[in-house]
């Protein structure tokens, strides 16, 4: 066990030292200065022109999101024609079928939103031009939507008085040439050195050491596996995802993918300081997400490795943890740690079945997912922290009795507001869905239904219930892991979730975009004795108080009718 923990604490370590120079390299290229990916100006300068865009042209909040809005939609056309009809289309050596139409809106949406929420196997439920073109493309440019987005964020605070948060297609394409595309390189031939298929050849038959003949999916997985942990994507090419020995095929590859997860998310809080030169603040920032993360980590650590309590009472030792749901070749540690990484960047792919965690861990993992601001998804994390500044900064002035300001702007009636709306939102969006489900399955309605309520549930009771509010929780936080004992590849999950999905996404990006634009267009205060430090440990503490008061206000009933009821049914 203590071989296993160093295990985690060097992947922990490891991710933090790469983060720092990855942050710099990143404020440098989002700055216009000389870096190593110059190379890549003669291909950017052809799409440009392709596109009849001049990446110089500055945009104000508004536009901004106008054409990121737009762009979204049309990669959402594309996407969802393309997996109804992606049995007629090249490259599907297995003969897959195409998916139905609220299965392909859920998807579409999904990977659109940077979610990948699946609904489906990926060996059979997608094809390899599917996996590739529709899956693997909006990986890339979904997560480069979640950056262009919190650099137009940094640019509204870099200046003192600015409408120009920046070009979104500049920002886009850099995001994708030089920082997920180099990166995936990287990361793909290190997993197909590992093992990890990268080829275009069908099904192989194998026999197993059993003796038992089975059909292995195979496919052009390594790039897709890159990209989907750089981007906090986390769809999986195989159904099992990173638990998958194909996806994921030893402990090595385990510790690559695990430090990709949280790479860049915690290198953009640093890119913060180089790019806004505010350090200080930036290592105040990642000071709170780090220090609720390690909590969390530790909490999940302690239960997974402790082992099942059920299991204890028959007398049975557990001397390597809970194993429900886990690969033996990683560990119930290396999956605990997953477990808070995966759910505390929105990027959802897993390396041992959710459903199975321990009650606690399970309950802290959907905790995770309802702050949705530790590290957080590629960019949106920022975004999604942003908002509980604003109302930390927003309280805090109530409480000396002074104007609230950020960075040299006031926070006034308008900017709270947007705020407050974005965390109202997704409290109601989570447990009104999970209220909706709940109602359903209660009171077995006739419903036209692909499948009937009542068959959703594999488990009963309190832990039905979780597997209700985890789908939600997951689909609000642009996260796509889950407790798979839901069957939700049915109109009522498909349709419901994607509604969910798509306001989760975007309207968190709008508001703080839209706050970002509000504050940058008033006049510029200077600091003076009066001023609320708000890269202080003080206003760290501040921050963290409101994320912890917030949440607990909105999600403890929540919580205690899932893990938390049947953590005390165990006892």
């Amino acid at each position: 066990m203590n071989t296993e923990l160093f295990g985690v604490l060097i992947t922990f370590l490891l991710t933090i030292i790469l983060a720092i120079p990855l942050g710099k390299y990143m404020a440098k290229v989002f700055a216009g200065e000389r870096t190593i990916t110059d190379f890549m100006n003669p291909f950017e300068r052809l799409i440009f022109r392709i596109s009849g865009i001049d990446p110089k042209a500055g945009m104000n909040w508004k536009q901004f999101l106008k054409a990121l809005l737009s762009i979204n939609l049309l990669w959402f056309v594309y996407a969802f024609f393309v997996l109804i009809f992606q049995n007629k289309l090249p490259l599907n050596p297995d003969g897959n079928p195409g998916q139905t139409p609220d299965l392909a809106f859920n998807t579409a949406i999904s990977f659109l939103v940077n979610c990948n929420l699946q609904h489906y196997s990926g060996e059979s439920g997608l094809t390899y031009f599917t996996q590739l073109f529709v899956v693997t493309f909006l990986q890339f440019v979904s997560a480069a939507t979640g950056i262009a987005a919190l650099v137009a964020l940094f640019n509204g605070l870099k200046e003192k008085t600015t409408s120009n948060l920046g070009n979104f297609w500049n920002l886009l394409v850099k995001s994708t040439t030089r920082i997920l595309l180099p990166l995936s390189i990287v990361m793909g031939i290190i997993l197909a050195f590992n093992g990890t298929p990268a080829s275009f050849d069908g099904k192989d038959t194998i026999t197993t050491l059993q003796g038992d003949t089975v059909q292995v999916s195979r496919g052009p997985a390594a790039g897709m596996i890159a990209i989907k942990q750089l981007g906090t994507n986390g769809g999986g090419w195989f159904g099992a995802n990173s638990a998958h020995p194909l996806e994921n095929p030893n402990y090595f590859t385990n510790i690559i993918e695990s430090i990709a997860i949280l790479l860049i998310p915690m290198a953009l809080v640093f890119t913060l300081g180089f790019y806004l030169n505010r350090k200080k603040l930036a290592y105040v920032i990642f000071g709170v997400m780090t220090f609720l993360f390690l909590v969390f980590v530790s909490i999940n650590i302690y239960f997974e490795t402790k082992g099942n309590p059920a299991i204890d009472r028959l007398g049975v030792a557990q001397h390597i943890g809970s194993m429900e749901g886990k690969e033996v070749r990683l560990g119930s540690a290396a999956t605990a740690f997953w477990s808070i990484a995966t759910t505390s960047t929105s990027n959802g792919s897993v390396n041992g079945m959710h459903d199975s965690l321990t009650p606690i861990s399970g309950g802290v993992a959907i905790l995770d997912m309802m702050i949705n601001a530790l590290y957080g998804g590629v960019g949106v994390g920022l975004l999604n922290y942003y908002i509980f500044i604003i109302i930390a900064v927003f309280i805090s002035g109530l409480m000396v009795g002074r104007t609230p300001e950020f960075m040299g702007h006031k926070v006034e009636a308008r900017e709270v507001k947007i705020a407050a709306l974005i965390t109202l939102l997704s409290a109601f969006l989570i447990k009104s869905g999970t209220a909706l489900a709940a109602y359903f399955v209660s009171h077995h309605p006739g419903l036209a239904w692909s499948v009937k309520p009542a068959a959703w549930l594999n488990n009963p009771s309190y832990h039905g219930f979780s597997e209700m509010l985890y789908e939600y929780t997951s689909s609000n936080a642009n996260n796509g892991s889950g407790f798979e004992g839901l069957g939700d590849n049915n109109i009522f999950w498909n349709v419901t979730t994607g509604i969910v999905l798509i306001l989760g996404r975007f309207l968190p990006i709008i508001g703080p975009v839209a706050i970002a634009g509000l504050l940058a267009n008033k006049k510029y205060i200077p600091e003076s004795a009066g001023t609320l430090r708000t890269d202080s440990i003080t206003f760290g503490g501040m921050t963290l108080a409101v994320i912890i008061i917030v949440n607990a206000l909105s999600y403890f009933p929540a919580l205690a009718l899932g893990p938390l009821a049947e953590y005390f049914s165990l006892k």
